[in-house]
């Protein structure tokens, strides 16, 4: 079987055996189960911090600060989204908001999956740098 591997920005294409391409395929679809585990707590935290945010919220009126942290926190995610180009926001949201996988962005947006999860991973640390 032939792959093709990226070294140093050259496609160079490779024969090998079935048994490593069937290794190399699980791989990357361990790599993908991990992007869409990852994608549900885009901004790291972690899963009880995510239901207490936006579960437990519904159940009791807003206090004035927290309205008023919200809005600084929408201001804040705001002014990072800004600072992105426009096609690390496009692809940022479709992963966010869509729930589309790294291949979904690429095969969308015309671009390698590579591409797109360099993108998204641009905006986190972005996000972080700012925090």
């Amino acid at each position: 079987m032939e792959i093709t591997i990226q070294i140093n920005g050259q496609a160079l294409s490779v024969e090998v055996s079935i048994e490593v391409y069937q290794y190399l395929d699980r791989a990357d679809h361990k790599n993908e189960n991990l992007a869409h585990e990852q994608r549900r707590h885009w901004d790291m935290r972690e899963l009880d911090e995510y239901i207490i945010a936006n579960e437990c919220s519904r159940s009791y009126i807003l206090t004035p600060e927290q309205i008023v942290c919200r809005k600084e926190t929408l201001a804040e995610i705001t002014e990072v989204l800004n600072a992105c180009t426009e096609t690390q926001r496009q692809r940022f949201f479709l992963y966010a908001l869509e729930g589309m996988s790294f291949a979904e962005i690429g095969r969308h947006c015309s671009c390698s999956k590579y591409a797109a999860r360099d993108s998204i991973t641009a905006v986190r640390k972005k996000y972080q740098e700012f925090l």
